[in-house]
């Protein structure tokens, strides 16, 4: 259609025609929010999702408006009741934060502010410096050092491994493609690195057969003998080994390798040395933990989730890099239209978009920095300490049980077990398991998830919740056995 094809229409806003009702609304959410925060711990740890709901949720866009009062209605009929759960203080699937109710309208103020942390002087681009500067102080990184805000460990790794490969080849990865290294590149990590790093080398260009899956040990660390032996394999084939990972903190069991060690081997054969601390990075806080994940200081890279242990509202991921220049030269990229000036809008900080892949960004770093501010990185420690000592508890809560069994080492925040019985296959008692696992969750008392440990089903708790208590784990245990004990074995 020409422009002078268009019928002229009066000009319309997306502001309220009436900002007093929807301030009243704003508020009635808060209040409704600060309610349901205030007493979650009354509400069931998940809810099955009714079929209505499903249904209401699988219909056509609207095409015309809708009152505000009358979506906040719906939101508290159809999405409200039905939450993951991670915000209860017997949810302990996966790896999920829980979130704080200063986080939330941190939130709330970033999203009405509405800026583009990627470019530009404006506030929000030196809250999300000092926020990755306090990052370097948590993780003992010099202020020198570079990184960025991402949405989590996924795209931390990511971001650090394109560092890693630009800068370890020695040629212009960039304007050549990774045809142009040494032979095949090639990366090292343990079996039980999180499927973000082997998604990271596809994404990177080196792909999936280029990454040494090392095998691990009784305590599920890396084999630092078998990582030498094949990095000797490699480099007689004629490859280009570049990079090794570390894990500070799994995400089966929380093992935590040796990192000393990779380190040592790392600087050894001149390789980038990365952490993949996606959470366990921030037991680092702990002085219990201190000496063990030291080498962190050392390491050319760290990747680790702020909405994991740091129990921000999703989504907020972090990842630092020691050479600034190497970081930078795996992103920038110069064009006309994001020049900076001397001065004016377009002045300011380096453009965060020469650090990552994304060129538009939300103000992820305001609940960082209101968060950080508000219970100081002293509190933070503490519910970290909380949360190991906690899961120490459930492994002396299991290992007391004659009906149950742990399957792992306890090392850091992460508990695996299973209930037992004799008499009964281990098929079987996988099956029994499983059915205790669907059985907590749909009865609304508990969120574990689960795992398989040397082919064995395994009941997983990985505690990330600054709401749960001893008791919590207490109710878990006896829940476990009871609804075990009442079950038939398929």
């Amino acid at each position: 259609m020409q422009n002078n094809e268009m019928r002229e229409e009066r000009e319309t806003s997306l502001d309220p025609s009436n900002w007093n009702d929807l301030r009243e609304l704003g508020h009635k959410m808060i209040d409704d929010m600060m309610d349901h925060l205030q007493n979650i711990r009354d509400e069931p740890s998940w809810r099955k999702i009714p079929a209505e709901t499903k249904e209401f949720l699988d219909r056509p866009a609207p095409m015309t408006p809708q009152d505000p009062l009358e979506i906040y209605e719906e939101f508290k009929r159809h999405i409200l009741p039905y939450p993951s759960g991670n915000i209860h203080p017997r949810f302990w699937a996966w790896v999920q934060g829980t979130g704080t109710p200063l986080g939330a309208l941190a939130e709330f103020l970033a999203a009405s502010m509405n800026p583009n942390t990627a470019i530009g002087e404006h506030a929000a681009m030196y809250v999300e410096q000092q926020v990755l500067n306090w990052c370097k102080e948590m993780m003992g990184y010099p202020k020198s050092s570079s990184g960025i805000l991402v949405s989590g460990g996924s795209m931390a790794n990511i971001t650090a491994l394109t560092a890693a490969r630009n800068q370890q080849t020695g040629t212009d990865i960039r304007r050549k493609g990774v045809s142009a290294a040494n032979g095949s590149m090639t990366l090292y990590c343990s079996t039980e690195t999180h499927s973000c790093v082997v998604k990271a080398a596809e994404v990177i260009g080196i792909g999936s057969d280029s990454v040494r899956s090392i095998a691990v040990d009784d305590n599920y660390q890396i084999d630092t003998a078998k990582l030498v032996s094949a990095i000797e394999s490699d480099l007689a084939a004629g490859n280009t080994p570049f990079c090794v990972v570390g894990n500070a903190g799994t995400v089966n069991t929380g093992a935590i390798d040796p990192l000393d060690q990779l380190l040592s081997i790392a600087r050894r054969y001149n390789l980038w040395f990365h952490v993949d601390g996606a959470f366990g990075a921030l037991a680092k806080l702990a002085p219990e933990y201190s000496e063990t994940l030291r080498a962190i200081e050392s390491a050319d890279s760290v990747a680790f989730d702020l909405h994991k242990w740091m129990y921000m509202p999703f989504e907020v991921g972090c990842v630092l890099i020691r050479n600034a220049e190497a970081h930078r030269n795996a992103f920038a990229i110069e064009t006309d239209y994001l020049m900076n000036h001397e001065r004016g809008l377009a002045a300011g900080p380096d453009p965060m978009g020469n650090y990552g892949l994304e060129l538009s960004r939300g103000f992820k770093a305001l609940k960082v920095w209101m968060s950080l501010k508000e219970h100081g990185i002293e509190k933070y420690t503490a519910a970290i300490r909380q949360n190991i000592l906690q899961a120490f508890h459930l492994a002396e809560l299991i290992s007391n049980d004659k009906h149950l069994e742990l399957l792992a080492p306890v090392r850091l925040n992460v508990v695996c077990f299973r209930y037992r019985r004799d008499g009964v296959t281990e098929g079987q008692l996988d099956q029994l398991n499983k059915e205790i696992v669907m059985t907590l969750q749909e009865s609304g008392t508990a969120s574990p998830s689960s795992t398989i440990l040397h082919g064995r089903y395994a009941i997983r708790v990985a505690n990330t919740n600054h709401r749960s208590r001893k008791k919590d784990f207490d109710v878990l245990v006896s829940e476990v056995v009871r609804i075990g004990n009442g079950l038939s074995p398929a």
